[in-house]
C-alpha cells in the first residue's frame, strides 16, 4: 500500500519521490515482502519532507488507533491545494472553517484511511 499511497501523495506535494523495497535493501526475508516499500520519501520544492515504509509480515507491529498528519503553514493557496487532492477520494471531516485559535482549519480521510488537519495561520497582527 504505501507504494501507490506515495505515488498519490507526491501527485498532491511535488518534489522528488524515491523508494527502496526490501529487496532493493537487502532486506528482504521472503518473497513476501521483497517487493514492499522499506523506505519512502517525497521532498518537496518548499522543503516539506513526507517518509513512509511498510512494516513486514514478519515484524510485529499493531497500527495505531489515533493518529493524523497534519500540514500547517502562511500560505493558503498552497495548503488549500493540497487539501483539494488530498480530499479526491477521501472523506472530509470538517470543511474550510474559521477556528476558536483564529486560524482556519480543516480535517480528512484520505482514500487510504490516513487522517489529515490542514491549518492556515492567521496573519499576525
Amino acid at each position: 500500500m504505501t507504494k501507490t499511497a506515495m505515488e498519490f501523495y507526491h501527485s498532491v506535494l511535488g518534489g522528488e519521490l524515491t523508494m527502496t523495497t526490501y529487496k532493493e535493501g537487502g532486506m528482504s526475508q521472503s518473497e513476501t515482502d521483497a517487493n514492499l516499500i522499506m523506505h519512502s520519501m517525497i521532498v518537496a520544492s518548499n522543503g516539506l519532507t513526507l517518509m513512509a515504509g511498510d512494516v513486514p509480515p514478519s515484524t510485529p507491529y499493531t497500527a495505531p488507533t489515533a493518529m493524523a498528519i497534519s500540514l500547517s503553514g502562511e500560505d493558503e493557496t498552497e495548503l488549500r491545494g493540497y487539501w483539494d487532492k488530498l480530499a479526491e477520494g477521501g472523506n472530509i471531516a470538517m470543511p474550510f472553517e474559521k477556528a476558536p485559535w483564529g486560524n482556519t482549519f480543516r480535517m480528512l480521510t484520505d482514500k487510504f484511511g490516513i487522517d489529515w488537519m490542514v491549518n492556515v495561520n492567521a496573519p499576525k497582527a
